[in-house]
Parts: structure tokens; sequence; C-alpha cells
């Protein structure tokens, strides 16, 4: 088969890691390898519609803003990964990059549930060309206790023994994490399952992509559980990525939780984030911008899917804190507006910028106190809206397009911070120091309007600073 041609140009992205064509969703072997970052991504070439069997796709770069597509890392149909080379992690071990990852295999039956999967491994020295590792598979089959969804690994060293954690459900039907230990990334020996959700609609079904790492000594579990129900104004999407805070005790192969579950991003549009520790020590994610079943509009010009902005975790008040890597300054052209935020200020912005918003409030009291910002057509119409209630402190996120909202709130300040970052078809926002996030994406051909309203008689005061962004950070 051919790769599907790109048909259109007109929502392709400037600055964030796309395929040249075809589909992609989970990010996977997030790492650094002689000098670049490596991303690899769920990749179908033949189809932007997705299908079997899924290939890995590969973009490195040196500073995290500026991506080189290389060639397909991982190409599916040996007798280990036969129909698909499914999702998994990246890590380095005597000058060798390893990618773990899983192998997809279809029973007779050719039923979409009717299969069965393993644990593999693929080296490179030169980090581009992979091969993969003769004795495969190096887990085989998953435990006794388990059903056929067994994968996404995720693979890191502590101490002098390598670790793999895998996403996967019980027979009792519960999503869990498995605790995989090895000397040489070969023989790995079964530890057991370190937690388990509790309830299917509390904690899902099956909890996709696990990764666990630590952030000022307490580890945190980061995963995607799927069949939460949705509960208000959470859990609103198909499928979520949220994490546990606790502690991962290695000697009981137990993960002891501090927290709820807790949702990392609130938007429409992110899944399956993984992340890695870079040289300088910071932790850095990476994930989906888009969500099964949304309908994914750039299909009709041959293509789908794309990753998100890198982003620094960090944790604050037991609670990720998430950021756009300081790298992101290098996407800046130079060419920058400062603008006094008057009462229905527009803000006219290129379809690849950076938006900082800084709202300072007055601390009298009133009702249905709100401030507004619409991404607009240049016909006025609403693309999407951001509304904060400066009473309750929450923010209200409406995509028109979806005809729904999703919703986060913040702590009690008289202070807001917004980073909008605006890509032709994907906006990403960071509220106060990254306490929250939506991610989302939009479709509209030109170059949208931002606008500021302030909805009440409150006294409002602040600044605007438009950064125009290069819209030619991904090379293929």
């Amino acid at each position: 088969m051919n790769p599907v041609q790109l048909k259109s140009h007109k929502y392709r992205l400037g600055y964030h890691v796309m395929a040249p064509s075809g589909w992609i969703n989970d990010p996977n072997g997030f790492c650094y390898f002689k000098g670049y970052y490596h991303i690899f991504y769920q990749y179908y070439p033949y189809s932007e519609k997705g299908g079997s069997p899924m290939h890995w796709g590969h973009a490195r770069s040196k500073d995290l803003v500026h991506w080189e597509t290389l060639p397909i890392a991982l190409t599916p149909g040996d007798p280990e990964d036969t129909d698909g080379c499914f999702s998994g992690s990246a890590i380095v071990k005597d000058d060798t990059l390893y990618l773990i990852y899983t192998g997809h295999h279809f029973n007779d039956s050719n039923q979409p549930e009717d299969f069965w999967e393993n644990q593999n491994m693929a080296y490179s020295q030169d980090g581009i060309h992979f091969t993969k590792y003769e004795h495969n598979p190096i887990i085989s089959t998953p435990p006794a206790d388990n059903t056929q969804h067994f994968r996404d690994p995720k693979v890191w060293q502590y101490k002098d023994g390598f670790y793999v954690i895998l996403g996967s459900q019980g027979q009792d039907g519960l999503g869990r994490a498995l605790l995989y230990k090895s000397s040489d990334l070969k023989e790995w020996e079964y530890q057991g399952a370190i937690d388990k959700s509790k309830q299917v609609a509390q904690e899902g079904f099956m909890w996709e992509c696990p990764d666990l790492f630590e952030l000022k000594h307490k580890h945190i579990l980061l995963f995607s559980p799927q069949g939460i129900e949705a509960e208000h104004k959470k859990f609103l999407n198909l499928f979520q990525t949220g994490y546990f805070i606790g502690h991962l005790d290695y000697t009981q192969s137990t993960f002891n939780r501090d927290s709820s579950f807790i949702e990392l991003d609130n938007g429409h549009d992110f899944y399956a984030a993984q992340a890695t520790l870079t040289p300088d020590g910071r932790t850095v994610v990476i994930g989906w911008m888009d969500m099964w079943e949304n309908e994914i509009i750039e299909q009709e010009d041959g293509w789908a899917g794309a990753l998100t902005l890198p982003r620094t975790l960090n944790l604050k008040n037991n609670k990720l804190f998430m950021n756009p890597v300081e790298e992101v300054k290098k996407l800046r052209t130079g060419e920058c507006r400062s603008l006094s935020l008057d009462n229905r200020q527009v803000l006219l912005s290129d379809d690849s910028a950076h938006v900082e918003v800084n709202l300072s409030l007055k601390t009298n009291k009133l009702e249905n106190d709100t401030i507004k910002l619409t991404l607009n057509t240049q016909q006025d119409d609403t693309i999407m809206s951001l509304t904060y209630n400066t009473q309750s402190h929450s923010f209200t996120l409406f995509r028109k397009d979806n005809d729904d909202c999703r919703y986060a709130d913040i702590a009690a300040s008289h202070e807001v911070n917004l980073r909008i970052f605006i890509d032709k078809s994907s906006v990403e926002i960071f509220i106060n120091d990254g306490e929250k996030c939506f991610t989302e994406r939009y479709y509209y051909p030109h170059t949208p309007i931002l606008n500021i309203e302030n909805t009440s008689n409150r006294s409002l005061s602040g600044q605007a600073i438009v950064y125009n962004l290069k819209d030619e950070a991904i090379q293929f």
C-alpha cells in the first residue's frame, strides 16, 4: 500500500508534531539520546482514519520545539507484532537506544476484541534505524488473572534494576497497572499489580498508557483510564488522562495513594500522555492532541492527529502544575504587541501566536461577575469561549462545534494569568502557572480573532502581550 496523500494544508499546524500524512495517536518512546529529544507516535500511514496494523512514526529535536521527521521506526508484520506495533517507551543503556513496545495480534475471528498482546524490544545505535530483538517477545503472556488487555509498557531504571509498568485489565473487569523487573532488559520477572481500579464507574475498566515517575519525593502514577463515568463537571471526555500521587513500595510492589484521581488536562483533546526526564532534570510530558470518537475535520485533507506542546510538570500543593517548556520562546519571531485591557478590547492574532493575558481584579463583590474570552471568526461567529467567574474562581470553556463545555476551578486569587498558544487548528490554554489547562482543536481556515470582554461592572486592569510564532518548526 502507498501512504495516503496530503490534500490540503489549511488546518496543518506550524509548531506541533504531526505526521507527513495519515493518522497518528499516542506519543511513544519519549526520551533523550545522543544530543536529540526523540518522540515516537502511533502511526497509520495508509489512511487518515487510522487502521491496522499500527506503526511507530518518529521525530527528533535538539530543543523540544523544532522537530525533524525521521523514517518510520517500527513496522509491524513480524511474528512478534503481526497486527500492530502498539504503544510503548524507550530507555538508553550502554550507548544504545532501546524501544519496548506492545505487539498486537488478532485471532482467527478477526473481531475487534478477539486479540492477544505481548511485549517486545527493538534497539538502535544511531537513534534512527532500529532492529527488533531476535528473541522477542520479552514478555510473552499476561498474568493468569488478566484479560487480553495487556499493553503500553513504560520502562525506567531504579538503582541496579530496570522496571516496566504495563496497563491491563484483570479478569474482574477492573483496570490495573502491572509491574515487572529485569537486570538486562531481556528477561523480565512479574512483580504484581501495584494498583487497580476500585470501581469501573469511578476509576475505569482498563488503564491505558501508564507512566510512573518521581517529583519532590513523591511518585506520580500517570495513566489513561477507560470507562470512568461523567461526574457533574468532571470526566466529560470519552476517556480520561490523569494521575494519582503516592509512593511506590519497590519491596512490596504496591503503589500507596495519597490522592484521588485527578485529571491532568481539562480540555476536549488530550490523551495518552507520556513523560521523560530531560538532561537538566525537568520532567516533561507530551500528549495526543485529539480524543477518540471526536470529529477530526482534517481527515478530509488526508491527515489526522497531532501531539501537544511539550510541557514541564511540577508538584505544588499536592497537585501537578503543567506549563509549556521554556524553549517555546525560541518560536517567537521577534514581533510583539502589548495592549491594555480596556473593556471589549479586541486582539487580532496570527494563526500561529502566543497570547499572554494578565488580569488584575478589584476585590468588590458582585454577582454574575465574569471575564470572557472568545475566539471568533472574522464574521464574528464564536469558535470557542472561555469564561472566568471571579466569585467561584471557575473557568468554563465552550466549544461551538461540540456544543458542550469543559470546566476547571482554580485557587482564589485576584490575579489571573493566561498563556494561550494558537496554532492554526489548536489552542492550548495554561492558567495561573499551569494550575489548570485546556487543550482544544478547532477548525477555521483563516486567522481567528481573540476578544477579551469584561461582562460585569468589576474594575479590570492588566495587559495582553501578543507574540507571533514561527509556523515552520516541523521539517518533513
